[in-house]
């Protein structure tokens, strides 16, 4: 069988068997068992879930990375595939296993190619990044130590199969929560008097926080905040003690974040103090913004230009990736793959192209082979 028919089937197997964050077992060892075949060396290294490939250039060079991430997503698949989703309410629904098998392919097609490499490239299969977080289990190793930039790729069902998207600058929003827990006084739905009902002041507070937005930010300046949860009471005639409300923040500026979280503190604050009640404000910060680098973007135009590929602006996505952890250490870029239109990421029925496997597996390799 050739390389790009293995590959097809390789990618078959990880769709047909996904598995969320922090679960990814079979689908290391299916890793594992792959790159062994193959002859890729795989560092030791303290993951629980994920690894890490290596292939040593005969030539000097840099020490470069690819981040591929490998979990899947709670969702029911519904593309009729046929090699479909074995695992009721788990899907490939964002691309991971086509990440997955690019860069298996890229270790392979590297790995031959040792004499022609300049430097060192680490293929890193990272566990968790739907959770935000699984790019922190990676700093939490060494695994980085020596690495001088990193490249990322994302599915892509917005552009047409032989399309890549790239872009200077902000690409992916900074990613943060928050709960607000608004504490009032409990009493008779009849007689709201005797207590402190806490749901008005939610409800103020949900008006207000979009004032941060409206008023507090630059209009030139992607940023939004969505409450996408509000819980409060739990029967008809008894207004509760409390309410509780969720919901996330999203901006590509540092100085935005850091105000998004001051303000959204000092309105639940004072909100619920004028209806005389107080407020708990968590604050989670997630992922920072996804910053591709400039010369590492016109490295990568020109190689995509060179293999045929059509090149288009990235788009700008509020949505977070957890790659920018990664390049809040070293330069990174973050491109984005046609893989066919239809169904957006994160929807039952997305799908991605095999046709793209082998094309982008040749432009990344391309990509970390000469600098």
């Amino acid at each position: 069988m050739h390389f790009e028919e293995r590959l097809i089937e390789y990618f078959k197997w990880f769709h047909k068997n996904p598995e969320l964050s922090y679960e990814e077992y079979a689908t290391t060892a299916k890793i594992k068992e792959i790159l062994t075949q193959e002859g890729v060396e795989i560092l030791p290294c303290t993951l629980e879930t994920g690894l890490v490939a290596i292939i040593r250039g005969a030539k000097k060079g840099p020490v470069q990375a690819l981040r591929c991430d490998i979990d899947a997503l709670p969702i029911r698949e519904e593309t009729g595939l046929s090699y479909a989703s074995e695992h009721d309410g788990k899907m490939h629904a964002c691309g991971h296993d086509l990440h997955i098998v690019v860069g298996i392919g890229c270790a392979v097609l590297l790995n031959k190619k040792r004499e022609q490499l300049e430097g060192t490239v680490k293929i890193i299969f990272q566990p968790a990044e739907e959770s935000s977080l699984g790019a922190l289990k990676i700093l939490e190793t060494d695994i980085m130590s020596d690495v001088e930039r990193i490249w990322g790729i994302h599915a892509d069902p917005t552009n047409d199969a032989g399309t890549i998207g790239i872009r200077e600058g902000a690409v992916t929003a900074a990613v943060d929560r928050f709960v607000v827990t608004v504490k009032g006084e409990g009493c008779h739905g009849a007689h709201p008097d005797d207590g402190r009902d806490p749901i008005p002041a939610a409800a103020s507070m949900i008006q207000a926080f979009q004032t941060i937005v409206t008023r507090n930010v630059n209009a030139f300046h992607p940023a939004l905040l969505s409450v996408t949860r509000i819980e409060a009471g739990n029967t008809w005639n008894v207004i509760p003690e409390s309410a509780q409300m969720e919901g996330t923040v999203r901006t590509m500026d540092k100085k935005d974040r850091s105000l998004f979280e001051q303000r959204l503190k000092e309105i639940a604050e004072y909100t619920a103090m004028s209806y005389g009640m107080t407020a708990e404000v968590q604050w989670i910060a997630g992922p920072p913004a996804t910053v591709n680098d400039a010369k590492m973007v016109s490295i990568s135009m020109e190689k995509a230009v060179k293999l045929g590929f059509k090149v288009v602006p990235e788009e700008s996505s509020m949505g977070g990736d957890d790659f920018a952890f990664l390049e809040e250490k070293i330069p990174g870029c973050y491109l984005k793959v046609g893989t066919g239109r239809g169904q957006l990421i994160h929807q039952p029925g997305f799908m991605v192209d095999p046709e793209v496997i082998m094309p982008t597996v040749k432009y990344v390799a391309e990509l970390l082979i000469k600098n």
